[in-house]
């Protein structure tokens, strides 16, 4: 049980993170870079939003959270699982960041959780 808990926290939270950095990058991208490094600016209007850094506390849980499971269950069932991470990806930026998602991207997310599915019906 606590295997899928703690599972669940590293894939939600890491994937969470990452769309989180994302929303914050595009707001940021938005801003009128006038001189300067464009990329130094970039990271720089990035770090101003309350979104990257939601984003970097929510990584840096999943990391920590993938180090407490790896203290305890197989690493060959833990990184093929965390594959999911594309799943909650494709849907979160559905979602949330309103992206487009062709039906390609569909079929390769499905084959991810068919993945998974075999890795965890071995752990049964």
């Amino acid at each position: 049980m606590r295997t899928a808990v703690c599972l669940s926290i590293v894939i939600l939270a890491s994937t969470g993170g990452e769309l989180l950095s994302a929303h914050a990058m595009k707001q940021a991208a938005r801003l009128q870079i006038t001189s300067g490094s464009a990329v130094g600016l970039l990271l720089q209007g990035g770090f101003r939003l309350s979104a990257m850094w939601l984003g970097l506390l929510l990584q840096a849980l999943a990391f920590f959270t993938l180090l407490a499971l790896l203290s305890w269950a197989d690493v060959s069932f833990v990184v093929p699982a965390t594959a999911l991470n594309y799943v909650v990806g494709a849907a979160g930026s559905v979602l949330f960041l309103r992206e487009q998602v062709g039906r390609t991207r569909w079929a390769g997310v499905l084959l991810v959780c068919l993945g998974v599915a075999f890795i965890c019906a071995s752990e049964l």
